[in-house]
């Protein structure tokens, strides 16, 4: 299975690379994809650097272009794949059938990934993507269980890439509607979730508090670190008690899972962090390759070990792990 990790700048890129990643997944610095945060993502300028620093190192490139163009913006997005042809990337992860469409009538010979922003869960609209658009591999959505992402694959027209390991959204990609109602600007069309200019941190007698556009989000003692301000993992009162009512921070891991997945016949296994920093890549990568590594040898006789999860939880959300969807008993 191909590892494909995150990268927010260049020296993330050649972190991931050095580590071990097959391919690194990256966004340019404008709203077509979908960590559009200050400081983060590439140009023109450092976008050709990327990509010879992978290739000479025997790694791939992707450039995610998966937020969705309004009328007013649409060169952006048309621009964004043209400066990935001209920099000889080797695949774009695209959302928008109008972005798809672009793609594919200018660059015929373009390799196109199907964005989880895309929510495509089932053979017919995987084929439908196919037919139309000559998508070679889809990135799964983070709400199906491990039955049906085996159920999938057996049937599936294209290649499949999972999430393996970082945050996670109780929402189905592509369809969260929190932050366009706290701050007017919806993730999947500005390209971040809680964008920054709304973000603000205030002193409170009990610690500091996190805001996004004047709500209150989450309130952290003095001796803790304040985490950013995205709504569905901040603290509400509900019932006479304050808790993490839609979603606790926590990360997922499917470690345990990559023998089932292999069999399945997953193509990848994706790593969740482009807005994080160049230690997380190093660190996150480098134990999933030799988490990789070690099944491709002992596939009969694989087991986690103990400082791979250790290693994981120390930079996991809340420091704490779980394997969300994957693990519906009912299914």
């Amino acid at each position: 299975m191909e590892l494909v990790a995150p990268a927010g700048n260049l020296p993330s890129l050649k972190a991931a690379v050095d580590h071990g990643a097959d391919a690194v997944y990256i966004g340019m610095r404008d709203d077509t994809n979908a960590r559009h945060f200050p400081g983060l993502n590439f140009d023109a300028g450092n976008l050709a650097k990327a990509v010879f620093y992978a290739h000479v190192n025997g790694a791939k490139v992707f450039l995610a272009i998966n937020t969705y163009p309004q009328p007013q913006g649409w060169q952006r997005w048309t621009r964004a794949v043209d400066l990935a042809a001209d920099a000889g990337l080797d695949a774009l992860i695209v959302a928008d059938i109008g972005v798809m469409e672009y793609a594919q009538a200018r660059y015929p010979g373009m390799r196109l990934h199907l964005s989880v922003q895309a929510s495509a869960t089932n053979r017919n609209a995987l084929s439908w993507y196919r037919q139309a658009f000559g998508i070679r591999r889809a990135v799964l959505p983070r709400v199906l269980s491990l039955n049906q992402v085996v159920r999938l694959a057996a049937n599936s027209p294209v290649d499949l890439e999972v999430f393996a390991f970082g945050s996670l959204c109780i929402m189905v990609e592509g369809r969260c509607q929190l932050s366009s109602y706290a701050t007017g600007k919806s993730p999947n069309l500005s390209g971040a979730c809680s964008p920054a200019e709304f973000v603000t941190w205030q002193k409170h007698p009990s610690g500091l508090e996190s805001r996004l556009n004047g709500l209150l989000v989450d309130r952290f003692p003095a001796d803790s670190a304040a985490g950013y301000p995205v709504i569905c993992k901040g603290r509400f009162r509900a019932a006479g008690a304050v808790y993490h009512v839609l979603e606790e921070p926590t990360s997922l891991n499917t470690i345990a899972l990559l023998p089932a997945l292999a069999r399945a016949g997953i193509k990848a296994i994706k790593i969740e962090g482009r807005q994080r920093g160049t230690a997380y890549v190093a660190q996150v990568t480098s134990v999933w390759r030799a988490a990789l590594d070690a099944l491709h040898k002992h596939s009969d006789a694989f087991a986690v070990q103990h400082e791979w999860l250790h290693s994981l939880a120390s930079v996991a959300e809340g420091a704490q792990t779980t394997l969300g969807a994957y693990q519906r008993a009912w299914q």
